[in-house]
């Protein structure tokens, strides 16, 4: 929730700076929106201020909530507790109760350390000792090495002079003492606000391990070759995928009886997602290659096709009329009013389509793949290799996006009309 506030609050802040104070540009000029953007999607452009500020946001707070050395001190939220703390728990046996002090010591998870080693102390009850890892917690049994333990009766009824019973919390220095079900002291460090590094490692940490994969590769291949894999993967799939459903959307759009028979088929298995069809692809295909393929031709084909008869049925009947009016051809129709009012919404379904498959790749290649971005990141979760995940989704980000803006050029390219009536 905190990033969450950070983040809508770094967006005010920047759009007010930005639009009022740099650039000049009031919020309440209604009138010139409605006569430039509103319902021209052509006269839209995104902010280049706004697309720095949001991608300097992003690392910042990833940065500020993982305590990376890229950032001064005083950004850092605040981080997880690290050092030496103690606690007195007071145990009462026989009706008589005694004091004594435990000793924790906080440590890093990637560091071993081993527990201090303290004076016992007088009376039934003695010192204790524990070393914890940041982020976890421990059982400590006090009653180990007390003169009357757990068998003699004894039981903890207080943690630093405030009762507590099984079940309770109480807040010490640097963390938090809960009595478990059966007496036993549980010391909880305080985690602070920071990202734990097996969930989310620094950005630092992330660009080291990066080179390291680079430099000697990822279960003997290289990175090149993993994205390569997946690269050929998902244009082999999208292509087929496009060759078909191009095809079937235009005769959708264009006959009753070819969108009577295929419409039913379409709309079914618009909805299914590629991942459910995996069970089906291996059955029919295997585990290789053409297995891979097949699913990501299946994620493209229903968006392809429906993207194609949208764009059919979108065409003006008023522009049709008038080509016949000047004595063209059904060719001539289909070459100069239906294909070209069409691309629009053929290209806006290509890019959709690019990216479930992009989003389908990593499932396709959990498969029995032995390359590919997909395998790298699914093989570095189950050894809780985060840094190699975070590595890999944001290639596979950084390509997608890469693709999309390729896609936008040659939109802009092969359909200047977009947007212009």
């Amino acid at each position: 929730m905190i990033p969450l506030l950070i983040y809508v609050a770094i967006f005010i802040a920047a759009f007010f700076i930005v639009t009022k104070v740099v650039q000049g540009a009031g919020i309440g000029d209604y009138t010139s929106l409605k006569t430039v953007t509103f319902g021209d999607e052509s006269a839209v452009r995104p902010n280049r201020a706004a697309g720095i500020i949001s991608i300097l946001t992003i690392f910042l707070m990833w940065g500020v909530f993982t305590g990376s050395n890229l950032l001064p001190g005083f950004l850092h939220a605040p981080g997880p507790f690290e050092g030496t703390t103690t606690f007195t728990y007071t145990a009462e046996a026989d009706g008589q109760t005694d004091d004594a002090t435990v000793t924790v010591v906080v440590h890093p998870r990637e560091v071993e350390t081993e527990a201090p080693e303290v004076d016992p102390g007088d009376g039934f009850a003695k010192n204790d000792s524990a070393a914890i890892a940041q982020w976890r917690s421990g059982l400590i049994r006090v009653d180990r090495n007390d003169e009357l333990g757990r068998d003699a009766g004894a039981t903890v009824v207080a943690i630093n002079g405030e009762a507590i019973a099984p079940g309770d919390t109480v807040a010490v220095e640097g963390g938090a003492v809960t009595l478990s079900d059966r007496g036993t002291p549980n010391f909880e460090p305080t985690k602070g606000w920071q990202m734990e590094p097996l969930y989310l490692p620094a950005p630092e940490a992330v660009w080291i391990r990066s080179i390291e994969v680079v430099s000697a590769g990822f279960r003997n291949f290289t990175l090149l070759e993993h994205l390569g894999y997946s690269l050929f993967r998902v244009i082999a799939g999208f292509l087929i995928g496009a060759l078909v459903g191009i095809p079937l959307g235009y005769a959708m759009g264009l006959s009753d009886w070819f969108r009577g028979w295929f419409d039913p088929i379409v709309e079914f298995m618009r909805p299914v997602p590629p991942l459910a069809l995996i069970p089906l692809v291996i059955i029919w295909a295997g585990i290789g290659e053409a297995g891979k393929i097949i699913l990501l031709f299946l994620a493209a084909l229903w968006i392809m096709a429906i993207a194609a008869r949208s764009g059919v049925s979108g065409v003006k009947i008023s522009k049709v009329h008038a080509a016949y009016s000047l004595g063209a051809s059904k060719w001539q129709i289909m070459r100069h009013v239906i294909i070209p009012n069409s691309l629009p919404e053929i290209f806006t379904g290509a890019r959709v389509a690019m990216g479930v498959c992009w989003g389908t790749v990593v499932a396709a290649e959990l498969v029995a793949a032995e390359q590919g971005a997909g395998m790298m990141i699914m093989t570095a979760s189950k050894f809780q290799n985060t840094d190699i995940v975070i590595m890999g989704i944001i290639l596979i980000g950084v390509i997608g996006f890469g693709i999309d803006m390729l896609m936008r050029w040659a939109e802009r390219l092969l359909v200047p009309w977009k947007g212009k009536g």
